[in-house]
């Protein structure tokens, strides 16, 4: 039984129509088909996989936390400078890295919640990877 890929994330937030918003909207994700669960929730698909699952919670989550074990996960994208110039557009701070060795672009933002995501995209797509704060 070899592994072969991860399937989705799975993050609660006590804010569910802004996560929705949020990965619609930055991300480019769909909301979908989800089953019916007794508890609110929204599933959000990159073409037919659903990646994201948000789960609507009904307490105010703690801040995020240093010791944390999770700390961010990561999507795979292309079009780099089309989805910097998006985030800009969207007043959305973001940093980049090239992973050494790889060459991968990391863009990494934080959801409306605060948490921590990296978008990836191949190393020989081209762009200015100058950090943004959101503000300009």
């Amino acid at each position: 039984m070899p592994i072969q890929k991860l399937d989705h994330v799975n993050v609660r937030t006590t804010d569910l129509d802004t996560m929705i918003g949020f990965c619609e909207r930055i991300l480019g994700l769909k909301k979908g088909r989800r089953p019916g669960f007794d508890f609110p929730g929204a599933w959000m698909y990159a073409g037919d996989q659903a990646i994201v699952h948000l789960v609507g919670a009904s307490e105010k989550l703690a801040e995020y936390r240093p010791d944390q074990q999770l700390e961010h996960y990561a999507l795979s994208a292309t079009g780099l400078a089309d989805f910097l110039a998006h985030l800009r557009a969207e007043k959305v701070a973001y940093y980049c890295r090239v992973l050494p060795d790889f060459g991968i672009r990391q863009v990494n933002i934080f959801d409306p919640d605060g948490n921590h995501l990296h978008i990836d995209f191949p190393a020989d797509e081209e762009a200015d990877l100058s950090d943004y704060d959101g503000a300009s």
